[in-house]
């Protein structure tokens, strides 16, 4: 689809266009001119959109759907759809479904699923076989087929043998391991995060510990074997530190951290709301805060939705019962503008987790393929049901407060406006 962004404020610091407003003419899916003043031609399509600004395309590294398995969560097709008009043209796609994504045939069913559709899927597989920790699963045969990483979803590699297996293992083809950060032997029947807010409502609490002991245990590990880890949806202030300090030796390691522990706390817990109910938990504002920093300095890499679809029969339950879980596409984009800049929050869901997960980044330029995200800061408001684009609707972030919006997304030749 041939389209002409009209009046589009380019933000990309590799683009000479950095920071500049202009016109945009995309042609067959490559940026065929860009100036100040470009007449519409007539094959294509005029956008004009208020105080429109386009980056590179925003790619979210932890995204769970339902199918294969799950399909009254989200279906492939429909989540899809539900990241192109939040802004995503890429998605690294969790093993969170049945069957699990532990071998290349998975693999290969999710790629050819995204097949002319505006969002790209980059599956994660499973680190181990079925994901239970016993025997590691077919990394090599995966990574030929088209995956990006390993990773038990949402479950700690409690067998160290295991994991230092899998980092000198994966050496010799460079695959990256993943690990969850949480120590079930601590965690035990914690739901919440253990603090003055789970005594005074009476809710099992997770130590900060759980997670800090996990990551410092895995930090040790791959200074022991070498080989690239990286350590997903981090929530405490110790485990920043922890990894500043990996880093500053050298060591291959990367973490991330979910929008909403960026944007909420445990506090919100005194609403016994099962959308409050994830993992890791809800901390406290000093963590917060550390993670805000950890971003600002370079520690944390990422950013993610960590977008967990779960239906209203496992999540409108007692908040013990409830599964664990939250989505987030739709709202990670406005609920982050104003706490970390523009800027910032563009380079760690572009740039960022593609350097980490080896992909190629294009830059907005004459000749390069079009693969934008369309959005404009202007504007507040307050984060609704009705703007919840899932299949599922537990999102923790409803009530909460907005900036800017979210326009769609531009890849593979298909514009998909929200």
């Amino acid at each position: 689809m041939d389209i002409l962004l009209k009046s589009a404020t380019i933000l990309d610091p590799n683009s000479p266009f950095h920071h500049k407003t202009v016109d945009v003419l995309i042609e067959n899916g490559v940026i065929a001119n860009i100036a100040k003043n470009i007449t519409c031609p007539t094959s294509a399509k005029e956008i004009t959109l208020t105080n429109l600004s386009i980056s590179n395309g925003w790619f979210d590294a932890s995204v769970s759907f339902g199918e294969p398995g799950f399909e009254d969560r989200e279906t492939l097709e429909h989540g899809l759809q539900v990241a192109a008009k939040s802004g995503f043209t890429k998605v690294g796609l969790n093993s969170n479904c049945f069957p699990l994504i532990d071998s290349k045939s998975i693999v290969n069913f999710l790629k050819n699923k995204s097949l002319g559709t505006g969002v790209d899927i980059l599956p994660i597989g499973s680190l181990t076989k079925q994901s239970k920790g016993t025997d590691i699963a077919e990394l090599y045969d995966m990574q030929q087929a088209g995956a990006i990483a390993f990773y038990d979803y949402k479950k700690g590699i409690s067998n160290a043998t295991l994991l230092k297996i899998a980092l000198q293992y994966t050496q010799s083809f460079n695959g990256l391991v993943m690990s969850f950060p949480q120590d079930k032997t601590i965690t035990g029947e914690g739901i919440v995060n253990e603090g003055i807010n789970s005594t005074q409502l009476g809710l099992k609490g997770i130590p900060a510990l759980a997670e800090e002991l996990q990551v410092s245990r895995d930090l040790f590990l791959l200074e022991y074997t070498g080989g690239k880890l990286h350590i997903p949806t981090i929530s405490t202030a110790k485990s920043v530190a922890l990894i500043k300090e990996a880093k500053a030796k050298g060591l291959q390691v990367s973490c991330s951290v979910s929008a909403d522990h960026l944007t909420l706390t445990d506090a919100e817990l005194k609403a016994f709301d099962a959308n409050y109910k994830m993992s890791p938990p809800l901390r406290t504002q000093t963590d917060v805060a550390a993670l805000i920093n950890g971003l600002k300095e370079g520690t944390i890499d990422f950013i993610t939705s960590d977008h967990d679809p779960i239906d209203i029969e496992n999540k409108k339950l007692e908040f013990s019962n409830a599964l664990n879980g939250s989505i987030g596409l739709e709202s990670l984009f406005i609920s982050l503008v104003e706490i970390l800049g523009i800027d910032l929050l563009i380079e760690k869901i572009t740039a960022a987790p593609s350097t980490i997960f080896g992909l190629e980044q294009s830059s907005i330029a004459v000749g390069s393929k079009a693969n934008l995200s369309l959005f404009t800061t202007s504007g507040t408001g307050n984060f609704g049901v009705s703007q919840i684009l899932s299949t599922s609707k537990n999102s923790a972030f409803i009530g909460k407060k907005t900036t800017g919006k979210v326009y769609g997304s531009y890849n593979n030749n298909l514009l998909t406006l929200a």
